[in-house]
């Protein structure tokens, strides 16, 4: 979740304020999100000529209103023979009754090509995370893509997250630095395969950040602290940027995989784009309004990914999933330690479950398969808390989507819990999770199977279309069997939960482990 608005907040500029900077409004687009105001542009038209080695800032200072729209567009001229660019900005965050929502205001660069939604503009996003970037021929700040400063009209992308009732005070300065682009390095990219173990059960973590968005961590920390979680793959996800997909040279090895996607933040909610091309950035700037969602979800399938909306139900501003599940391939039901809001989202995918059973099929494939992500940010989160665990022909990208496509997967609270769950019937047909098992008839009686370790003294349930059946408290030594008969007729599907004892009265306890289901009888 993007939780970057919090500390270190920038505050106001005591030095004496240059005139404010006008807004024009230009290329409005009334009711959508990704349009926005243009305001007056930063000229360095007397900086043209300089020579290599000159320095040149300008600061300019405005107050956005509560009103304003979600994306605020800052033109700069840059002459030519500029190597780098550099931005700075701060906001006023004055105090604000309780309930009422303060100032909070993101950023991110758009070059020369332009902002059009899904164009090629794109040159970096931070956020709230920093308040300063840079981007030149050879280096950029993380979050940022390196490349030439080319001479022409680019654009600083001012967001405004939340914006208190007397509006918004900024101050962006702008530091153009003349001389040699410095040439861009050629980006290396994870590679698509690890050693493995062949047909196994690969462990993975599809939602993590770094220095390259609101993470505190480093690439090398983040990759340390997955071999550390007994992880075997990652999946790179930054919030609105592929800034990272190359700066995990060497991080790699036959233990580890390493994916690149994004977390598409938008504010309707947000999704994890899985395993896309290194390289391909998905545009963020629309709502669930603006009906653009299905164009972008079509861009991570084209680029080899899976959708995954995240944490759907998470309490904070734009965080919670609006764009419906019609072009998800899963959907993460636990995100990070358990709270409230899993619950919330395991509801809802259970109801999913049983209107696929009932007809309401989406796609070819019929359910949405669940999975859990960390969302890691900084110590002291943990990596592969929870954690994916995935059954594929072999640790490559390719064989990992496609087991988490088909829901061949549990989700686990660490690397210490395996569980098995199948389903077999008395003619030695049987069937494990993700998968179906079709008896002669919905009379035929079944045997539902789960073993499970790394659990000692916690419950085990097992949850049909009718709701939990069966509750089995499970050995102290942590390892336990539980088997249950019933029939299609009576069971759709079968899953297991493994729960911690209850902390909070009313709810049930917190998620140690969670199956994907097996399904009984006819259909998809």
């Amino acid at each position: 979740m993007n939780t970057d608005h919090e500390p270190n907040a920038p505050q106001p500029d005591p030095r004496p304020r240059p005139p404010r900077t006008p807004i024009a409004r230009r290329g409005l687009l009334a009711g959508s999100a990704a349009a926005g105001l243009t305001l007056t542009g930063v000229s360095f038209a007397q900086a043209a000529q300089s020579s290599g080695g000159s320095t040149h800032t300008r600061t300019v200072r405005g107050t956005l209103p509560a009103t304003s729209p979600d994306y605020v567009y800052l033109p700069v001229d840059v002459p030519r023979g500029v190597g780098e660019i550099a931005v700075s900005y701060a906001y006023e965050k004055p105090p604000v009754p309780p309930g009422v929502q303060g100032n909070a205001l993101d950023i991110g660069l758009f070059d020369e090509r332009g902002t059009d939604l899904g164009g090629h503009g794109f040159r970096g996003w931070s956020g709230g995370a920093r308040t300063s970037f840079f981007v030149r021929g050879d280096a950029a700040t993380p979050g940022y893509l390196a490349g030439p400063v080319r001479a022409g009209t680019w654009h600083i992308v001012l967001a405004p997250y939340t914006v208190a009732p007397e509006g918004l005070p900024y101050e962006v300065t702008v530091t153009l630095r003349f001389g040699e682009p410095g040439r861009t390095p050629a980006p290396v990219y994870p590679p698509e395969r690890a050693k493995g173990r062949g047909r196994a059960w690969y462990r993975g973590d599809c939602h993590i950040h770094t220095v390259h968005s609101d993470g505190r961590r480093t690439p090398a920390e983040a990759a340390a602290a997955a071999r550390a979680a007994g992880l075997d793959f990652i999946n790179s996800s930054e919030h609105n940027t592929s800034s990272a997909h190359g700066a995990w040279g060497g991080l790699w090895g036959d233990d580890l995989l390493i994916l690149t996607g994004e977390e598409i933040t938008t504010r309707n909610g947000h999704v994890v784009a899985v395993g896309t091309d290194p390289g391909t950035f998905v545009d963020w700037r629309y709502r669930a309004r603006d009906q653009r969602f299905g164009r972008y979800a079509r861009q991570v399938h084209r680029a080899g990914g899976l959708v995954v909306p995240a944490h759907p139900h998470a309490t904070c501003i734009g965080c919670n999933w609006k764009f419906g599940f019609a072009e998800a391939d899963a959907v993460e039901v636990w995100n990070g330690p358990y709270t409230p809001d899993d619950e919330i989202a395991l509801a809802e995918w259970d109801n999913a479950l049983i209107a696929s059973v009932q007809g309401a099929v989406r796609g070819s494939m019929g359910w949405l398969p669940a999975l859990g992500s960390s969302d890691a940010h900084r110590e002291p989160d943990r990596l592969g808390l929870p954690q994916t665990v995935v059954l594929a022909d072999d640790l490559s990208r390719r064989a990992i989507l496609a087991g988490l496509r088909a829901g061949r997967s549990y989700l686990a609270e660490s690397s210490d819990v395996t569980l098995s769950l199948t389903a077999s019937d008395g003619r030695g047909r049987h069937a494990g999770i993700g998968e179906r098992l079709r008896p002669a008839s919905a009379d035929a009686p079944v045997t539902v199977r789960l073993e499970a370790t790394g659990v000692p003294g916690l419950t085990a349930r097992l949850v049909t279309d009718q709701g939990p059946l069966l509750t089995a408290a499970l050995p102290a030594s942590g390892r336990g069997v539980v088997e249950w008969r019933t029939t299609p007729g009576r069971s759709a599907y079968v899953r297991a939960e493994v729960r911690h004892p209850p902390t909070v009265p009313g709810l049930p306890g917190a998620f140690a482990a969670l199956t994907n289901p097996v399904f009984l009888g006819g259909g998809q």
